[in-house]
């Protein structure tokens, strides 16, 4: 941008940002900054969406055998987009440089992110697009500051609330996404970036109607759960319980990925090595169990509808641990909490199958919230995404299951720098 039109634009915000004498509301240049930014998130994550939606119609032609050869392929070429045009990092490097580099998160490499996740997620891998959105309207957040020379907690807020317009337009859930972007941030203190929670807010919400506009959204919950009426008022104690088992299974995922992290770590290649040989795993698994193919936020349905047995269930629920762990590792690029609801819903029905007499709908969201919120440590988004998602009405046990993962989580975080000084070693 030309420095003259560059002036131009602040002199403008700055008239914006002088309250009119007449005017008895609180409007600023900010909030039509947060409603902008908000917008453009909207739009970014709308053709995205488009855009991976016909990637993942044409992969999905390619089925039996056939998926083995289409994601080694993909997993070759999102490698070499890597390789050469740039690494975008992952969600570590996006929680470190909000917190540690002043809220500043470099646009440079977001086309890499953006075509290596189309074919990571559009070919069948078990991340999902909230990462990518999250680092591209985050960037853009970050961005605008810059543009219009911002510095310090108004830098970092906008770089927040660019990321909580992303996450808000894919889950459809302003107040779970907002909350989500600060959560992620830290470990323990989730109000630790409270200054960023209106700017957040206002982005989300704009972000959702021009998200919805553009792809025809429809307000309500997306997994076909049976409705839920509390009648025993040992719910509460079932929710805790059943969330323990699938905090439990959340170690197993975190160790998993560390186990494979080193490995891949040892294979001293090129990334495009090693995507290539995740995407020959990976295939591997979806020509087996085609319903661990993809991120599961259409398979969650296929798992709620069909009457899998137990053995089945089981096997589901360890091979979808395994094709998250090694998408993960191997370098292929995308977002792990949809997959995770998708393990936390297949360790429900099997939960139920177990017991018949529990409550299906309480074993399946429980089981989701409490692995979700093992891994990422945030419990009151993934409640308030949850309740939403599943049109679930009584949120409380959810928040019962997700502070239960969140307590009983393994003291060193999956997220590295979530924790209180800067780790560069994941970065």
């Amino acid at each position: 941008m030309k420095i003259r039109t560059r002036r131009k634009l602040i002199r403008s915000l700055d008239v914006l940002d002088r309250p009119l004498k007449f005017n008895p509301f609180v409007f600023s240049r900010n909030f039509f900054l947060w409603a902008l930014l908000g917008i453009m998130g909207g739009i970014i994550s709308g053709v995205y969406w488009i855009v991976l939606e016909i990637v993942m119609h044409g992969m999905a032609f390619f089925d039996g055998w056939q998926v083995i050869p289409t994601m080694a392929l993909a997993g070759l070429l999102a490698g070499l987009i890597i390789h050469l045009i740039g690494d975008p990092g992952e969600i570590q490097l996006i929680v470190n440089n909000i917190r540690f580099n002043k809220g500043k998160l470099d646009p440079k490499n977001n086309l890499s992110m953006v075509l290596s996740s189309l074919l990571c997620v559009g070919s069948g891998g078990s991340l999902g697009p909230e990462a990518p959105l999250v680092q591209v309207t985050g960037s853009t957040g970050s961005w605008l500051g810059k543009v219009l020379r911002l510095k310090g907690e108004e830098l970092r807020s906008l770089s927040i609330a660019g990321m909580a317009s992303g996450f808000t337009a894919l889950f459809g859930a302003p107040l779970g996404g907002s909350l989500f972007s600060l959560e992620i941030l830290h470990h323990k203190h989730a109000a630790a970036y409270y200054k960023a929670i209106i700017p957040a807010f206002v982005a989300s919400c704009f972000s959702y109607i021009i998200f919805a506009l553009i792809i025809h959204l429809g307000i309500g919950p997306i997994w076909d759960l049976p409705s839920y009426i509390m009648e025993d008022k040992f719910d509460f104690a079932y929710a805790v319980l059943f969330a323990v088992v699938a905090t439990l299974f959340g170690w197993v995922f975190i160790f998993c990925t560390k186990f494979l992290k080193s490995a891949f770590y040892k294979l001293n290649f090129p990334i495009y090595y090693k995507t290539f040989i995740g995407g020959i795993i990976l295939g591997i698994i979806a020509f087996y169990f085609p319903i661990t193919r993809y991120f599961g936020h259409h398979e969650i349905n296929d798992l709620l509808l069909n009457d899998f047995n137990l053995e089945f269930l089981v096997a589901i629920l360890f091979v979808k641990i395994l094709a998250i762990s090694v998408t993960v590792t191997s370098g292929w690029r995308g977002g792990f909490i949809i997959p995770l609801f998708f393990v936390g819903a297949t360790l429900g029905l099997i939960i139920h199958q177990l017991f018949p007499s529990t409550n299906l709908s309480l074993a399946v969201i429980t089981c989701m919230a409490a692995i979700n919120a093992c891994v990422t440590r945030t419990p009151m988004s993934t409640t308030i995404l949850l309740a939403t998602l599943t049109g679930f009405g009584y949120f409380i046990p959810i928040l019962f299951a997700s502070l239960t993962g969140y307590f009983l989580a393994p003291r060193i975080p999956f997220i590295s720098s979530q924790m209180g000084e800067e780790r560069n070693d994941d970065n």
